[in-house]
């Protein structure tokens, strides 16, 4: 009797143990498939945007939103969604909407760049630039070793005339990674806006090396050799456009 109790008692637990198994892998399971669905609806909220459909767009990532609330891609895609109709129709709601999914945002996720990119870019825009500058300060003091901080702040600084402060940034950042592609191609921009073009270039080709799907990049390094060729052979050369602040786009 006292085994057959025994083999009951294995059978119960061994049972119980594949319950609470098989539950643990639906929740693993339902969590991803959560995170995925959410992802697709970024990715189907992204091609809207580029589109130029932003109230579909706005759907979608709605939906992505509703899908996995702590998604902060969809809070970002949100906010720049807002923040690009705010910007072309000066319509001060949807600007102030694009403030508030920014910082949802970053209240889900306090390293998104893009979402700090983005946030700087409103509040310069609504004239707000101490605000701005007090922001991605704050985020270079939180995270120090990282840098995608000190890559928008010298951004920021750049838009506003401090060469010298965005430089030093900037040569920051490549002590901290010197292999990190975003701090040598945003050195080399600061050199050939210097008229510096073999430096520029040097920084371009890191930057390719570091980053090779960057056809854009591979382009300027092919026009800027050209334009050093045709400055050595004694024509006048060219200079780049500015670091020019753009609207932000979905990631």
């Amino acid at each position: 009797a006292n085994s057959r109790n025994q083999l009951v008692k294995a059978t119960c637990d061994r049972a119980i143990r594949q319950a609470y198994v098989g539950l643990f892998v639906m929740y693993c399971v339902l969590t991803v498939g959560c995170g995925a669905v959410a992802n697709s609806s970024n990715v189907q909220g992204k091609r809207l945007f580029m589109a130029g459909q932003y109230s579909q767009a706005l759907q979608s990532f709605e939906k992505a939103v509703q899908q996995d609330p702590q998604n902060a891609d969809a809070y970002y895609n949100m906010a720049a969604t807002y923040h690009k109709l705010g910007a072309s129709s000066a319509n001060a709601q949807y600007l102030n909407q694009a403030e508030v999914l920014y910082n949802e945002c970053l209240n889900r996720n306090a390293s998104h760049t893009d979402c700090y990119r983005g946030l700087a870019v409103l509040l310069v825009e609504t004239n707000r630039k101490d605000k701005a500058f007090t922001l991605l300060r704050g985020w270079n003091a939180a995270e120090p070793r990282s840098t995608d901080p000190k890559l928008e702040l010298a951004r920021l600084y750049k838009e506003f005339g401090d060469t010298q402060t965005a430089s030093d940034l900037v040569v920051d950042a490549i002590k901290q990674n010197p292999r990190d592609a975003r701090a040598n191609r945003a050195m080399g921009m600061l050199r050939e806006q210097q008229g510096e073009l073999n430096l520029a270039l040097d920084s371009y080709q890191r930057a390719l090396n570091a980053n090779s799907m960057q056809p854009d990049l591979a382009a300027k390094v092919a026009s800027l050799q050209q334009s050093i060729a045709t400055q050595y052979a004694g024509q006048p050369g060219t200079r780049s456009t500015q670091m020019a602040t753009t609207l932000p786009v979905p990631t």
